[in-house]
């Protein structure tokens, strides 16, 4: 559809939208009054809660007359990629009534986002889906994993004695050490947000009174680490635990431990390939694996600008031929110099040549899938040598990404 046949208006929500807004979101995600019960949030807090997102992120509304039938938002955020931290923008409330489906809004709303976020710097694009094969065909890929577990009561017997000299205290949801500790991790994991004002409201926003943190600080008062958890109806739930070291993930189990006579059942996710069954003495927990976060390259050249390659690897200049169907700037060829950890588009006549779509190299440059692995599954062209040195050049390791915007 050209844009003078588009029979809507495109334009940015404010706070005026309010109302709109959430009559939308509440409508496609069916939240309803008893689910608002069950967590505790009235209608009008939930509206209130949502101001935040209209004037601290890019909303995108599509109007009939005066009427909101389809919307986006993009946060801005910073992510973790490598050691590189890049801008990104997490998207986020891509919905449209019912009525309105199939004439392209949310398609139309999606691209002039993505223009946007070029526009602002920001090359990747991060979402939760709903749906794995509609992102797809916008380009994204997954490039994440949630896993969640079950542990028995048995199975985290207390220890006769402490594991570490440390000690665990709980703290306020909105205290230093707790916030620091998560900045800390994230400027030293591959995929971890960096989360901002935003992102922690985010965080919060559906979560009980009864939720605690705990951190956990070593013999120097020193903190290494934090979990934060609801115990309800017998069940610890985890929600988080990150830690600095293994003196606290030792601490934090400890900490678990603690809670034997009080709980039946530990229940978590992680989102790292985390051996936590080899880690508990009784391992025989129930584990479950699901892709979670995916993602898409904004802007080709300007993700290649930041990114950071295998620094022990020889130079190498390598032609990624990319098939971008929706953004047009990316479907081209880029040649690549990988020099010294870092790579740059560059006029180098290239030794290697392979091919592959924008969905591929999100995937690829990520970390979630290797160049043999995609190779295997016919989504990249080249010889087998060229496959190989990309492989090299490449780091390989699954993004940590735990935020559900």
């Amino acid at each position: 559809m050209e844009d003078g046949e588009f029979p809507f208006q495109i334009r940015d929500l404010t706070t005026d939208d309010l109302d709109q807004y959430n009559a939308l979101l509440r409508y496609a995600f069916q939240v309803t009054e008893k689910q608002l019960m069950e967590t505790g949030w009235r209608d009008d807090e939930i509206m209130q809660s949502k101001f935040p997102i209209l004037e601290r992120a890019d909303v995108l509304g599509c109007y009939d007359g005066n009427t909101l039938v389809s919307q986006i938002a993009v946060y801005p955020l910073q992510m973790n990629i490598h050691d590189e931290i890049y801008p990104i923008g997490y998207v986020t409330s891509v919905n449209t009534y019912p009525e309105y489906s199939g004439r392209g809004l949310a398609r139309t709303l999606i691209h002039r986002s993505l223009s946007r976020m070029k526009e602002k710097g920001q090359s990747l694009a991060l979402l939760y889906p709903y749906s794995i094969p509609m992102y797809r065909k916008f380009g994204w890929e997954i490039i994440s994993n949630k896993i969640s577990y079950k542990i028995k009561d048995s199975q985290i017997i207390p220890r006769r004695k402490h594991a570490t000299d440390g000690y665990v205290r709980r703290v306020d949801w909105n205290n230093a050490d707790f916030m620091n500790l998560h900045t800390q991790f994230a400027l030293r994991t591959h995929g971890c947000l960096l989360r901002n004002a935003s992102a922690w409201e985010e965080y919060w926003r559906w979560d009980v009174d009864d939720t605690t943190v705990a951190v956990y600080y070593n013999k120097d008062d020193r903190p290494l680490g934090y979990m934060v958890y609801l115990i309800k109806e017998d069940v610890m739930h985890i929600k988080e635990m990150i830690y600095l070291n293994r003196e606290a993930q030792k601490g934090l189990w400890d900490y678990i431990s603690a809670h034997y006579s009080m709980i039946d059942e530990v229940r978590g996710n992680t989102y790292q390939n985390e051996l936590l069954a080899f880690y508990l003495e009784d391992g025989n927990i129930t584990e479950t694996i699901r892709p979670y976060i995916m993602g898409r390259i904004v802007d080709v050249e300007g993700f290649f600008m930041r990114f950071r390659c295998d620094p022990t690897e020889e130079d190498v200049c390598i032609r990624f031929e990319i098939e971008d169907g929706f953004l047009d700037w990316n479907n081209r060829g880029f040649n690549v110099f990988f020099h010294n950890g870092k790579a740059t588009v560059t006029d180098r006549e290239p030794e290697y040549v392979v091919g592959m779509t924008i969905n591929t190299l999100s995937t690829l440059l990520l970390g979630y899938m290797t160049a043999n692995q995609l190779y295997k599954l016919e989504r990249i062209d080249g010889t087998p040598e060229a496959i190989q040195i990309l492989d090299e050049v490449v780091i390989h390791e699954i993004p940590y990404i735990s935020d559900f915007i």
